[in-house]
Formats: C-alpha cells, sequence, structure tokens
C-alpha cells in the first residue's frame, strides 16, 4: 500500500496564502502604473537604437563588429529575440517584458522585506517600489531600456547573497552587468553580505566562479576582443567629465528633483533613518545605496533613467524605516497613499504630454522613406537612431549616432566634440563602410548642434563631392547622391 502523501505544513500554507493574495495586487499594480508606455511607437533613443540593433542582428549582423554600442549584449539579443517571435515592427513585446520585469523586482524586494521586517513590510516595500517606479520624465521611466531590465537582477543578486546562494548572486550580478555595466554595482552589498556572514572564504570562489562564467561566456559568443573594447575599453571618452558644467549640473538637479518629487511618501521614513531615531538594521541596504548612487554619478551624464537604479534600495530602506520596532503606528499607510497620489501624477504625465522629439523623428522617417526604396542604404547623422527603425531603412555605417564619432553626448559642449573625439579607430571604418555602401540619402539632422557636418571636415567632403540638397525636414537637411557624369551616381 502507498502512504498518503503528506499535508503541507502550516508555514508552507501561510506562505502560499501571502503570495496568492500580494502577487495580484503587485501585478496590477505594475500594470497600470506602465500604461503610458503602450501609448507611444517609442520614448527614447535608446529604445531605437535596440530596435535597429536588433534588425541588424536579424540580418545577419554580428553585435561589436557590424553592429557596435557600448553597452552589453544581454538586452539587444533580447530585443532580437522579441523581434524574431513577433515581428519588428512594434515595441509592444518588449513593453510587456518591461511590465514583467517590473514586477519581478517588486517580488523580489517584497521577499527581502518580508524576510527581515515581517508580512506587512513585505507588501509594503513591493508597493512603494512600483509606485515610484514611474517617477521621472515619462521618456525615461516608460522606455522598455536598459535599467528596467537591469534592475530585476539586481534586486535577484541581492536576495541570493541574504541567502548565502553565492554562486547564484555572482550571476545574478552578472547578468546585470550584462544588460548595462553599472549593473555591477549590485556587488557591493553582495560582497558585504558575504563578509558579514563569515563566508569569504567557502563563498567568494562561488561568486566569482557565478560571475565569471556568464561574462566569459557573452565575450566568447561576441568575440573576446570587441566585447572588452565596446563594453569597457572603448568607452573612456564617454565616461569622461569633460563637457558643459552648467549643463551637467542644471540636469542633475533637474532629475533629483523629480525623483524627489516621486518619492514624497519616502522621505520622511528616510529622513527618520538618517537622524537615527528609527534603527535601520543591515549595513547591506546603505551600501546598496550608495553604489547605486555612484553608478548613477559615473561619467558626469546625469541622465534621468540612470535614477531608476536607486529605486529598490530607496524603496527597502523606506520600508525597513516605516516597519522599525518600536515606532509610531499608522505611519506605512501615509507612506504608500502620498506615493499612490503621486503616481497618479506621473502616470498622468505619461499619458497627456506631447513628445516633439518623436513628432520630428517620425516626419523625417516618413521623408526619408518616400525618397527612398526599401533596399536602399541611409546615414541619418544625428542622435536619433529610431528614424531607421520608422523608415524601415538600413543603416549605411555600423555606427548609428553621431555621438560614436564625435564624442557628443548630453552635457557636451564643443570644445571636446569632433572627429579628434571619436571612439577610437572610428572615422577609418566609417569612410570605408560610405565608399562600400554609398548611401542613397544622407539625412543631416544635426539642427546647430556642435556635431554639425560644417565642422567634420570628412563628412563635410563626402557632402561636397557627391551630394545634393532636394529637401528640408524640421531643420534636418536631405542630400541626395548626385548623378555623375553619365547620369548615375558616382
Amino acid at each position: 500500500m502507498f502512504a498518503a502523501p503528506l499535508a503541507p505544513t502550516r508555514t508552507e500554507t501561510t506562505r502560499t496564502a501571502y503570495w496568492t493574495r500580494l502577487l495580484p495586487l503587485l501585478a496590477a499594480l505594475a500594470c497600470v502604473t506602465r500604461i503610458p508606455s503602450f501609448v507611444r511607437p517609442l520614448w527614447n533613443p535608446d529604445e531605437g537604437y535596440l530596435a535597429v540593433e536588433a534588425r541588424l542582428l536579424a540580418q545577419g549582423g554580428q553585435l561589436y563588429d557590424t553592429v557596435v554600442d557600448r553597452k552589453p549584449p544581454l538586452l539587444p539579443w533580447l530585443y532580437e529575440a522579441a523581434f524574431a517571435l513577433c515581428g519588428s515592427g512594434s515595441l509592444t513585446p518588449l513593453r510587456i517584458l518591461a511590465v514583467l520585469a517590473q514586477l519581478l523586482t517588486a517580488v523580489t524586494l517584497a521577499s527581502l522585506a518580508r524576510r527581515h521586517w515581517g508580512d506587512r513590510a513585505g507588501r509594503t516595500a513591493g508597493v512603494l517600489y512600483l509606485l515610484v517606479s514611474v517617477g521621472l520624465n515619462p521618456e525615461d521611466a516608460q522606455a522598455a531600456a536598459f535599467e528596467v531590465f537591469m534592475l530585476p537582477w539586481t534586486a535577484a543578486a541581492v536576495w541570493c547573497a541574504d541567502r548565502a546562494r553565492w554562486g547564484a548572486a555572482g550571476a545574478a550580478v552578472a547578468a546585470a552587468f550584462l544588460t548595462k555595466q553599472t549593473g555591477g554595482a549590485a556587488l557591493l552589498p553582495v560582497l558585504w553580505l558575504l563578509h558579514r556572514r563569515g563566508a569569504v572564504r567557502a563563498g567568494l570562489p562561488r561568486l566569482a566562479a557565478g560571475f565569471a562564467a556568464p561574462v566569459l561566456g557573452a565575450a566568447l559568443l561576441t568575440g573576446p576582443a570587441g566585447f572588452l573594447f565596446w563594453t569597457v575599453t572603448g568607452s573612456a571618452a564617454y565616461a569622461g567629465v569633460s563637457g558643459s558644467p552648467l549643463h551637467i549640473l542644471g540636469r542633475a538637479l533637474a532629475n533629483t528633483a523629480l525623483l524627489a518629487a516621486a518619492s514624497a511618501g519616502l522621505i520622511p521614513p528616510l529622513a527618520r533613518a538618517l537622524r537615527g531615531r528609527t534603527r535601520v538594521a543591515g549595513g547591506w541596504l546603505w551600501a546598496w545605496l550608495a553604489s547605486s548612487a555612484v553608478a548613477v554619478a559615473a561619467g558626469c551624464h546625469f541622465f534621468g533613467h540612470y535614477y531608476l537604479q536607486l529605486l529598490p534600495p530607496l524603496a527597502l530602506l523606506a520600508t525597513a524605516a516605516l516597519h522599525a520596532r518600536p515606532g509610531p503606528p499608522r505611519r506605512h499607510p501615509a507612506a504608500v497613499l502620498t506615493s499612490g497620489c503621486v503616481c497618479v501624477l506621473f502616470v498622468g504625465w505619461g499619458l497627456l504630454a506631447p513628445r516633439p522629439e518623436l513628432a520630428h523623428a517620425e516626419r523625417l522617417a516618413a521623408a526619408v522613406a518616400h525618397r527612398t526604396a526599401p533596399g536602399d542604404r541611409v546615414l541619418v547623422w544625428g542622435m536619433h537612431p529610431e528614424t531607421y527603425w520608422l523608415a524601415g531603412r538600413t543603416p549605411a555605417t555600423r555606427y548609428l549616432t553621431a555621438g560614436l564619432l564625435t564624442n557628443y553626448s548630453g552635457g557636451r559642449d564643443g570644445s571636446r566634440v569632433g572627429e579628434a573625439y571619436a571612439v577610437p579607430g572610428a572615422w577609418p571604418v566609417f569612410r570605408r563602410e560610405l565608399t562600400t555602401h554609398a548611401p542613397a540619402l544622407i539625412a543631416d539632422d544635426s539642427r546647430g548642434k556642435p556635431y554639425a557636418p560644417a565642422r567634420l571636415p570628412t563628412l563635410r567632403a563626402l557632402l561636397a563631392s557627391g551630394y545634393t540638397e532636394v529637401a528640408r525636414v524640421d531643420g534636418a537637411v536631405l542630400y541626395a547622391r548626385a548623378p555623375g557624369p553619365s547620369g548615375t551616381a558616382p
């Protein structure tokens, strides 16, 4: 005879009931907060860059060779896989994956908080994170871009380290790094936990192996030299601190103010924790916040989407302060209510605010598509690679933005923008590509920026020798190949 199956224990039943109630709430909240992400074809140039990369990879391109970017490979591969399954004409599949990424981050934070401060703290952490996750300019918070897909891995790394699963923690840090380089900042709280648990001798080799295996695997798949150059050594100029100090300071203050407004419900408990009035146990939390702050400031660009990396440790710190013992009752409903009201404002902003740069890119893409055939290669000289994707045209070069060829990025002034500050070796490759695949159309979308062709001898000579102006679109200038003596383009 077979023995009857053991009945579930009280602890297992309680755990199942807890997540059965909490998961639907967090899932609904994740969907509601990201409704704005579905109302526009794309939100920022990062999404456009990834979409163009994915199409080129699907056509047989090789990452870090015929398709290049300063980012690790995980998200381009994810875009490529989504396009392979669902087609490349819409980012809706990536929007859905972004909702799942935010949900996974919230669930992981809830699990961490529940383990340390109890059931109510778990619910508070998950809800607070999702409410503040949209508290930036919608083009930063709603895009299906690098930080959104990096955060589940950073949270998973801390979750695994909190449970002394060092190999898994290392793999999660590697996955975060392979999504965006600053995801490697999660290594600091992991190492903090490793040290505090006295497990350095036994855990460090497993942590190192867990980290090294995915990174080495990605390097072998893409080519070690190209992987190292494009993810680490080739970005020195971009990560430098040169540029317009006032412009950089203004962006830093503006995005910090936005995040502070979104975190209005979190600020009082965080202030109490900082003043020491509420005991928040766990130096790992402060280490996580500090490493995330360093990651945001790295390179002195202070783009809004960088600030998303601060949100998981901020939500956990506020949760710890709210549920510390002893403490005044009824603090956490006020924090959640305040965060919810602010969240509504940011979601409304995402639904209603106009996006003039997207409208410009759409008009320019329509003009490019009108003047070229589907098989033509084109060059869009600017910082909006989404134009290629919207127009359905293949780039004439592996360099999808002028930034890679001039070092232009937000905050750079004209003093360190030009051919001399490009990614090392880029201009010879660029000239060779334009000779091999001469673009049928060149769209100069610089619109008075420091990377205008007038300041770049190579591009200026190219336009003068073989192209003629044919149209203007919102300040962008379109050049078509001029016919040669025989009536064909040179």
